[in-house]
């Protein structure tokens, strides 16, 4: 079936606001991810957790609204858009990473089910909603994004995975018990291993991109951790504030400076 030229004209409007998968789009994403962990730690913990008779408590379901509230927002000027916008894309991602952090927090926290329980349901959540994606549209393609409904797909399905990195990043640091640099080597070494296939042309690029989609938020969560957690728990005790807005600054700079072209639907 031949499609229509207005249906051809709309999927290549909603496939410009994709970006195309280059080194700087995944060094972007590993500091969005980083920035997610300090950035959510120091609303939920150092912010509100401090002004509440419940510390981390009322600070984790707090942030988690403030950041859900700025998802939702993100991601609708996202699909509204007529066409690729770096600032856009790169907001919404931002603002999945932080509520996925404190979302996990308070799951895995303030719910009492521990990280082991909390990435297991977020496992099942994340399978879940590629599941759904797939049986729903036959694919689970980022090139087949090219609707507002595949961008639903594509943005619960980031939010799934940012949420789950945060909680298996946890479990890898202090349930494993391989703390912040244990953890930074194991998925470090995971994300290689995926690049590898990748250039060695031996997996799905759908199932590589969602692999290294996935690995680079618990990477990013235990670099977070890393970074502001106290010397006594194996971090370096920096500024959660200073942390998020140095990481925030590499960011604006590295879309400003470096021009990013829309992702192309294959042939």
């Amino acid at each position: 079936m031949t499609r229509s030229p207005d249906s051809a004209g709309h999927a290549s409007r909603a496939l410009a606001k994709v970006p195309e998968l280059t080194l700087l789009f995944w060094l972007i994403k590993i500091a969005a991810t980083t920035l997610g962990e300090t950035g959510g730690d120091a609303v939920t913990m150092s912010w509100l957790g401090e002004t509440s008779a419940t510390p981390h408590a009322n600070g984790y379901l707090l942030g988690t609204g403030l950041f859900a509230a700025v998802f939702l927002f993100a991601v609708w000027m996202q699909i509204r858009a007529s066409r690729f916008n770096p600032w856009l894309y790169w907001f919404a991602i931002l603002a999945s990473t932080t509520v996925g952090t404190t979302l996990a927090d308070f799951a895995d926290r303030s719910l009492g089910i521990g990280y082991s329980g909390g990435s297991a349901l977020l496992l099942a959540l994340l399978l879940g909603s590629l599941w759904l994606w797939k049986r729903t549209l036959g694919t689970i393609s980022v090139a087949s994004v090219a609707t507002p409904r595949a961008e639903g797909f594509y943005w619960m399905t980031i939010m799934a995975s940012q949420t789950l990195g945060t909680a298996l990043g946890d479990w890898v640091a202090d349930t494993a018990g391989l703390g912040y640099t244990g953890g930074i080597a194991i998925f470090g070494v995971a994300l290689a291993g995926v690049a590898a296939l990748h250039f060695a042309k031996k997996a799905s690029p759908t199932l590589l991109f969602w692999a290294a989609f996935i690995l680079s938020r618990p990477l990013g969560a235990v670099l977070g951790d890393f970074l502001d957690k106290p010397l006594a728990q194996g971090g370096l005790a920096l500024s959660r504030t200073s942390a998020t807005l140095a990481l925030l600054g590499f960011i604006v700079i590295c879309i400003a400076a470096v021009p990013q072209r829309a992702a192309q639907r294959a042939h």
